[in-house]
């Protein structure tokens, strides 16, 4: 039987913290400057449930979605992460994985395609929002462009506020060419980088 190696299964989500969801307001700032330390398995896990997780067997998730269409897809860019390999990964919610889109450690390109924001080379890891606005427009027409922005304002928060709850920076980057980024990822043609 072969082994799968690009999907990394994820472990269980913990579902209580030290902190309340007031404190973790009261604390939310954007940080630039990061531990030098990597994340851990379990802090990634945390940060990418929080994003886009499923929370119900109706396939709910963290942040709301209209029409529960849910438009967004969910990469993260391993550089420092204790037990994942650096690369590119596509998570998948409903099976709580990652998958490996591409090999290897790619912070400084995309660093090149955020404008040389250094934030993002030295973070240990990154997190990055791509909408398939078509899965919310073919119910909503153009409106639904406008549903898939709060969604993904509302993921972003979530992760802001997992990132306090877990004790680590984090800073939320809108600056950058969509193209390079787009290429640099990996992702399908109907992807558009948000985050």
């Amino acid at each position: 039987m072969e082994i799968d190696t690009s999907l990394i299964k994820l472990p269980e989500v913990r579902r209580d913290g030290p902190m309340s969801v007031e404190q973790a307001l009261f604390s939310r700032r954007s940080f630039r400057e990061f531990k030098r330390e990597s994340l851990t398995l379990q802090e990634i896990t945390q940060l990418l449930w929080s994003a886009d997780g499923v929370t119900d067997v109706r396939n709910y998730r963290t942040a709301p979605s209209a029409g529960a269409l849910f438009p967004l897809e969910v990469y993260l860019v391993a550089g420092q992460v204790t037990g994942i390999p650096p690369g590119i990964y596509r998570y998948g919610p409903r099976r709580h994985v990652l998958e490996q889109r591409v090999p290897g450690d790619r912070r400084e390109d995309l660093c090149q395609a955020a404008l040389g924001q250094d934030a993002i080379r030295r973070a240990p890891a990154i997190l990055a929002f791509f909408a398939i606005y078509d899965r919310t427009m073919k119910k909503y027409g153009e409106r639904g462009m406008r549903y898939v922005h709060m969604e993904v304002g509302h993921a972003a928060q979530n992760i802001s506020l997992q990132a306090v709850a877990l004790d680590i920076g984090a800073v939320v980057i809108g600056a950058f060419r969509d193209e390079k980024v787009k290429k640099i990822m990996n992702c399908e043609t109907d992807q558009y980088p948000l985050y």
